[in-house]
């Protein structure tokens, strides 16, 4: 008994140190950006050591990589709670279109995301952590439209990347001061015209 309530601590511990670690780095990566931040100023705002972030992360980019993970995971918590099933296929892409903005407003995310993201990890590994979540439930909205007949049939992936990247584009200007009516209006648009007449 002692044994496993012994085991479960470290457990904890552990988690926590991880979870200390990617709240250190994110605050910095937002304040300073990644190129900026060394590896020192991590361990010192987590309050680990260095052997403690290596323990964990290979290296500062794979940090990051997880930093990056977390938070395109919120993005798609906060659209999958805006789009409850109860709502019709079309009003959930609205809904959830909604919801990725506003959870894009979320300080120094669309830098992780949209700018840093990309740069750090590369194309390919941005797609990949989109596509297992944010892009996932964009697809799955889409598929449902699809399949309710109430959205022309497309290729699925190809209209997944390309709506993905016109709300990429939208998070993008209204933090750099754009109009978010503005962006959610042609949004709005974009799906309903894919929509079946």
């Amino acid at each position: 008994m002692q044994q496993r309530s012994a085991r479960r601590s470290n457990r904890d511990r552990t988690e926590a140190t991880r979870a200390d670690l990617i709240a250190a780095a994110r605050k910095l990566f937002i304040e300073k950006s990644y190129a900026e931040t060394g590896t020192p100023e991590i361990v010192a705002a987590a309050g680990v050591t260095r052997g403690a972030l290596y323990h964990h992360f290979s290296d500062k980019q794979a940090l990051f990589g997880a930093v990056v993970e977390q938070e395109a995971e919120a993005v798609a918590r906060e659209i999958e709670g805006a789009a409850p099933p109860s709502l019709n296929a079309r009003d959930a892409l609205i809904a959830g279109s909604d919801a990725y903005l506003a959870a894009m407003r979320a300080p120094g995310r669309t830098r992780l995301l949209l700018l840093d993201g990309p740069a750090v990890l590369g194309r390919a590994e941005m797609d990949a952590i989109d596509n297992r979540h944010g892009n996932r439930s964009l697809r799955e909205g889409l598929v449902a439209a699809m399949r309710a007949r109430t959205m022309k049939k497309l290729p699925a992936e190809a209209t997944t990347a390309l709506l993905a990247a016109a709300f990429d584009r939208a998070a993008l200007a209204i933090e750099a001061g754009g109009s978010a009516e503005d962006y959610r209006n042609v949004l709005t648009a974009l799906i309903d015209g894919l929509s079946r007449a």
